[in-house]
């Protein structure tokens, strides 16, 4: 078997021997930043796209410390959404399998949405490791049902999707009934400014760790469509007709946006999922299972599906609706063209999103403009067509004019003759850029 890269952390031979069942070789550039600070119970901030490898970045060294002869809490995850406090949960207890663990070490999914008198059957065993949502969780310590006082690691996932549900209040509340000098590593696609106050109360000097990710795979494609004066769910049915997607999600901004969409589209004979906050849980336990058994091409999404469940096989991103923060364009984004794969991001605009598409050209993203005509693709010009082409005009003007010398002695219809002296050198200048192209 090919040796990992993580021998490099001096790991416990039972982590080292699940790094190679999970067939990890080389560490993503996040876990190779975190796993060293961790390991020393370092306070960290990471800073990182999702999709990374930040979960196993806190998980592998985490759970390496683990001391396995000591029955109590120990290790405390928590995430904002049921979804991926579960994907989480999930692969602690496949680390766990790998290594043979199940038995002695106990960990524990608390999430809200499940009965809770089961749940509190089930803490008679104090759990090794708690994975929860702050709620619940906040509700278990309240009633003296879990104490995380014996806690030595705390991690706050997605914090800035923390920060917009309004959980951090939650998470403030359980901080305060764990031991002031637990480590606490806070992992956030987004540093906003209105999580500073709670990083320096509770984050002693933390290790900083920024990875600069591509702000979108090389291998996506941002395609832009323009909504003109026509109704959105047909201009969807037309790029139906024209993409063969593995799984597109189209994203809308609000729930009811999401729902009002969904309808149109079932109605004009698409069969699409729907997913965002406002359904029950196991209504969102039911989609999620029937988007993995591929029972939908599409599914209709609010900004929910971009940040708080991890959805597989995307193959195209749809926004019906761009959202007005960049970071939300791209976390939409970022849910195809992942692992190496293709993707494509088709957005339909209007007027009021070309300052949205602007910021994101500066960062870089190259967009291309089209529309479906008589069923198929056809490019368009872009929105600044105009304005570059005026642009242009002035710029060749300008050139043209500074090559004409102004005669020394003036004579009658010099300014005719220096005008057509410019229009010559201004088609000279214009045949040399067009040679260039």
């Amino acid at each position: 078997m090919e040796k990992h890269l993580f021998k490099q952390y001096a790991l416990n031979d039972w982590m080292n021997h699940v790094i190679d069942q999970l067939h990890f070789y080389e560490p993503t550039d996040i876990q190779a930043q975190v796993i060293p600070d961790a390991l020393k119970g370092k306070n960290i901030i990471g800073q990182s796209e999702t999709g990374s490898g930040k979960t196993h970045a806190f998980l592998i060294p985490l759970l390496n410390n683990l001391d396995l002869d000591s029955n109590t809490t120990q290790v405390v995850l928590t995430a904002p959404t049921r979804e991926l406090a579960i994907q989480i949960y999930d692969e602690v207890k496949k680390i766990l399998q790998f290594a043979d663990k199940e038995e002695s070490v106990r960990a524990k999914l608390i999430i809200g949405g499940t009965d809770k008198k089961r749940m509190i059957d089930k803490m008679k065993e104090i759990p090794h490791i708690i994975v929860a949502t702050p709620g619940r969780l906040l509700d278990l310590l309240n009633e003296n049902i879990l104490d995380v006082y014996t806690a030595n690691a705390f991690v706050i996932d997605e914090t800035d999707l923390m920060l917009e549900l309004g959980l951090m209040n939650e998470i403030d509340q359980i901080l305060t009934k764990a031991d002031p000098n637990i480590q606490v590593m806070v992992f956030s696609a987004t540093i906003p400014e209105k999580l500073q106050p709670f990083l320096k109360k509770y984050l002693h000097a933390p290790k900083y760790i920024k990875i600069d990710d591509r702000l979108a795979p090389e291998k996506m494609e941002h395609r832009m469509i323009p909504l003109k004066h026509r109704d959105r769910a047909s201009v969807i049915m037309d790029i139906s007709k024209v993409i063969q997607p593995y799984l597109a999600i189209i994203f809308t901004n609000g729930k009811e946006k999401a729902n009002e969409l969904a309808s149109e589209l079932q109605t004009k004979g698409l069969n699409v999922g729907l997913i965002h906050g406002g359904l029950a849980q196991r209504e969102r336990k039911r989609v999620l299972k029937e988007i993995q058994n591929l029972k939908y091409q599409y599914i209709v999404a609010t900004d929910l599906a971009a940040r708080g469940i991890d959805i597989k096989g995307v193959s195209h991103v749809i926004n019906a609706e761009l959202p007005k923060e960049e970071s939300f364009y791209i976390h939409r984004v970022g849910r195809t063209a992942r692992a190496g794969m293709e993707g494509t991001a088709i957005s339909l605009f209007t007027e009021q999103d070309l300052e949205l598409v602007k910021r994101l050209e500066k960062k870089g993203i190259t967009y291309t403009f089209y529309d479906i005509i008589k069923g198929e693709w056809q490019e368009t010009k872009a929105y600044n067509a105009r304005q570059n082409r005026i642009k242009y005009e002035n710029e060749t003007e300008k050139q043209a004019w500074q090559q004409i010398r102004k005669p020394k002695k003036v004579k009658p219809g010099y300014k005719k003759k220096m005008k057509y002296e410019q229009q010559k050198v201004k088609k000279k200048i214009q045949r040399k850029t067009f040679k260039k192209k």
